[in-house]
Parts: C-alpha cells; structure tokens; sequence
C-alpha cells in the first residue's frame, strides 16, 4: 500500500494544487474519477473543490475506496473555494459540508486542511453560470448585517474572474504528511 493525492474539481484549481503537492512530496496523484474500486492506501490526501456545499466527488471516491475511517488509512482532505479559510465562520461551514459527506468514523479521523481557489465566470459551464446568477441574486437581497464573508465576496466577484490560488498554503499539508 502507497500513498496517493486525489484531486475532485471541474475548473482545474483542485488539480494545480495536486499537481503541486505531488511534485513537493513524490506521491503520485490521481484525478477521482480515474480511481477503481477496492484499491487500497495507507494514506490518501483528497484535493477537492467546493460547489454548492460539497467537496466535488469526495463521497463516491470513499465509497468506491471502502474508506469508512475504521481499515486505518490516514485521510487528509483539502477544500478548495472562493471563501477565506482563515474567517472562523468559513472555516466552521465548510467543515460541516465534510462531515455531511462522510462517515462520522472517517470524519473523526482526518485531517482538513482548506485552500483559496478561484473562479472565471467566462469558464463556467451553462448550469453553474445559473447557480452562480441565483445565488448571486439571492444573497443580493440579503440585509447587510446578515451577509457572511462568503457572501459579500460572491457579490463581490461575480461576473468577474479572481484567483486566490497560493501554493505556499500547501505547506501545511506537506507537515501533515
């Protein structure tokens, strides 16, 4: 058993980041839908992006894995997304969207880590242009003093392209593993 960096993302700032980490560490990396079933680790560290409150294709990659937190494969799982990791409320959401994704076991188990990505509206595909749009327009209407961090930034970028990727975040996760 080896150890493998897995990547989840549609707009390639997952796979940069994995891409990165693979070449600071000497551990291969793998995009999540090029993993088979019932291949087995000692140690996986999982990049993936965040849409809509998920860690893209985190779920059925641990699924397909048999990860349940209990076989002892050590888990690092890095989040990518638009929200500053280092606002305590962010932090807390996203850590939340993991633990919905995951069994409690594995969960309890893994280590998270969360890096900024970025986001080019002229990239996006047709329905995450229309999620974007809503949502955009829902937090609009929001009253000021109930807007997040999260929030004002999706306001604030929208339509626009931004990239918040810093390699050196990586860093942490290199002391991890």
């Amino acid at each position: 058993m080896d150890k493998i960096i897995i990547y989840g993302g549609k707009y390639g700032t997952a796979e940069a980041y994995a891409k990165a980490l693979s070449e600071r560490t000497g551990v291969r990396y793998a995009d999540h839908k090029t993993i088979r079933r019932g291949e087995k680790y000692s140690e996986i560290i999982y990049i993936g992006s965040l849409y809509a409150g998920n860690v893209a294709g985190l779920t059925k990659t641990l699924e397909k894995l048999g990860i349940d937190g209990g076989d002892g494969t050590k888990l690092i799982i890095a989040t990518v997304g638009l929200a500053d990791p280092e606002d305590s409320k962010n932090a807390e959401r996203i850590r939340a969207s993991v633990k919905r994704q995951i069994p409690e076991r594995a969960f309890k188990t893994a280590r998270l880590a969360h890096l900024r990505g970025g986001i080019d509206y002229s990239r996006l595909g047709f329905i995450h242009r229309l999620m974007m749009k809503f949502l955009c327009a829902s937090l609009k209407k929001k009253p000021d003093e109930l807007r997040t961090a999260e929030d004002t930034a999706i306001i604030e970028t929208y339509g626009k392209t931004v990239d918040f990727t810093d390699l050196s975040a990586l860093d942490r996760i290199v002391e991890i593993i």
